[in-house]
C-alpha cells in the first residue's frame, strides 16, 4: 500500500482541535509536571511542533523560558491566545522542525504527543539533527511516542471519537515494510463528511536510541508514560537523551 505525504493543513485544523482539545486539556497539567521532572533544571526550553500550546504555556507557568515552533498558523494563534489568558510569555515561531533557526540556544527540547515521525526516514533523522544543533552542550531532548510493542499486542484497526454529536473515525493499518501506522480518517460534522490519510512512523526503543546516538546524543533512556521504566505494558514511550 502506498502511503500519503504529510499534509499539515489537512490533518491539523479546526476538526483536530474540536475532537482532541478537551480530552487533551484534562491531562496537560500532569504531563507538564512530568516533563519538568524528567528534564530536571532547565531554563530555556523549545517545544518542537508545539501545536496549540497546551504544553508550552504550562511549562512557561512553571517558570521556564519557553519557545514553541509549529508550522500551522491556526495552532499558533490558539497558543498565543491561551498564553495571554494564562498570563504567561512564550515566544511562538512559525517554522518547519526540519530547519530550526537556532544553534546552541536551549537547555532542553521537547517533542510531545507523537509530534515526531510524520516524514520519510531521511527527514525524520534531520529533525533529530536539528534538535541536537539547537541544544547547548549537556542539554536534553525528550520525545514522547507510541510504544509499538504495546500497539502490536493491543492493535485496534478502528477507533471512534465523539464530540458534541460529531464523529471522527480512524481506520488503521500497520505497514511492516516501513514501520508506519497508516490511518484513513473520516470526520463527520453535521452534514459535512471529510476523508484524509496520513501516517506516523513507529520506533522501537533500540531503533530510536541508535538514531539518537548516531546524531551525537548520549545517555539515551526509555520510560513509560508515567516516567518509570518502559515495559511492554506501557502505552506510550518517553525517550530522554543528553547532548
Amino acid at each position: 500500500m502506498s502511503t500519503p505525504p504529510f499534509d499539515t493543513e489537512e490533518l491539523f485544523d479546526t476538526d483536530y482541535l474540536h475532537f482532541a482539545g478537551a480530552a487533551l486539556e484534562e491531562r496537560s497539567d500532569a504531563e507538564s509536571e512530568l516533563i519538568s521532572r524528567l528534564l530536571g533544571p532547565a531554563t530555556d526550553v523549545l517545544d518542537l511542533a508545539c501545536g496549540h500550546g497546551r504544553i508550552a504555556n504550562r511549562l512557561a507557568a512553571l517558570g521556564m523560558r519557553t519557545t514553541g515552533i509549529d508550522i500551522t498558523p491556526l495552532f499558533l494563534d490558539r497558543a498565543r491566545q491561551d498564553a495571554r489568558e494564562r498570563g504567561v510569555t512564550v515566544d511562538y515561531v512559525q517554522g518547519d522542525i526540519r530547519s530550526l533557526p537556532w544553534t546552541g540556544r536551549f537547555d532542553a527540547v521537547v517533542s510531545w504527543f507523537t509530534a515526531y515521525g510524520y516524514f520519510d526516514d531521511a527527514d525524520n533523522r534531520r529533525v533529530l539533527d536539528e534538535a541536537f544543533r539547537a541544544l547547548r552542550p549537556g542539554g536534553r531532548l525528550l520525545i514522547e511516542l507510541n510504544n509499538p510493542v504495546f500497539i502490536l499486542r493491543n492493535f485496534q484497526p478502528t477507533g471512534v471519537q465523539e464530540a458534541d454529536g460529531d464523529l471522527m473515525i480512524d481506520r488503521r493499518w500497520l505497514d511492516p515494510l516501513t514501520s508506519r501506522n497508516v490511518v484513513e480518517r473520516i470526520v463527520v460534522r453535521g452534514d459535512r463528511v471529510r476523508r484524509m490519510r496520513f501516517f506516523v512512523r513507529m520506533f522501537t526503543f533500540p531503533e530510536i536510541r541508535d538514531w539518537l546516538l548516531a546524531v551525537g546524543f548520549t545517555e539515551v533512556t526509555g520510560h513509560g508514560e508515567d516516567g518509570e521504566a518502559l515495559t511492554a505494558d506501557s502505552p506510550r514511550m518517553l525517550v530522554l537523551a543528553r547532548r
